[in-house]
């Protein structure tokens, strides 16, 4: 089972934009006028694309500064992000309805950055659910559909055990997430817990889709 991260399992009510706004003048000398789409990004793709809107070439340095400034700037806010932000309505039910099911295991997949991930799940007590050497992040690729690989790769190689797409479900709540499913064989559940309504979602290609993770009894039955 792989998680998205924000909107499916946490809200982070503005917290994230606020770091962004602190770091972005340190790294670069300007004041962040404008921040790329976020909504089912990895985190390279919004930095590449937020440096371009400043007119700053996205060197592979540029981004690498940028995403060490995050991981500092959310460092520095784990308070804050736990005041402000909140999990989602039935996750931790969810968390732990999963955790009983012998055999399965539970990830993320998501665009944070590895340790930007890890900062957010630990911030509000998921990480016990979580095993996160089995994920993939917004740093081991920009492209997310490409995540999915890398978790299927790695929960191979920690589990000593092959791993093939169809064992896979993705949670997730935007296109990008249906799609990084249906590109590579896995199954998505999608929740309209972000941006994007059922409708939307319905549209992008999944089959199975919820307002949001209150009251799933069974999620083997849903797929």
């Amino acid at each position: 089972m792989l998680w998205d991260i924000d909107h499916t399992l946490i809200e982070t009510r503005g917290v994230g934009r606020k770091i962004y706004q602190r770091i972005f003048p340190e790294v670069t000398g300007l004041s962040l006028r404008e921040l790329a789409t976020v909504h089912g990004r990895t985190e390279l793709d919004i930095i590449h694309n937020t440096l371009r809107l400043h007119g700053i070439e996205p060197t592979e340095r540029a981004v690498n500064a940028v995403a060490a400034a995050l991981t500092q700037g959310y460092e520095a806010a784990r308070v804050e992000l736990a005041e402000r932000g909140r999990v989602l309505p039935g996750v931790v039910a969810m968390l732990e309805q999963l955790a009983a099911e012998p055999g399965l295991h539970q990830s993320v997949l998501t665009g944070n950055t590895t340790d930007v991930a890890k900062i957010k799940v630990e911030a509000f007590g998921l990480d016990s659910y979580l095993d996160l050497s089995l994920g993939a992040y917004g740093d081991d690729h920009r492209d997310r559909a490409e995540l999915v690989t890398i978790a299927r790769k790695r929960a191979t190689h920690h589990l000593d055990t092959p791993i093939s797409p169809d064992q896979i479900l993705l949670i997730g709540d935007t296109p990008n997430d249906v799609d990084a499913a249906l590109t590579t064989g896995a199954h998505i559940l999608a929740v309209a817990t972000g941006k994007y309504t059922t409708a939307e979602l319905h549209a992008a290609g999944a089959t199975t889709v919820v307002e949001n993770l209150e009251n799933i009894t069974d999620i083997r039955a849903m797929l």
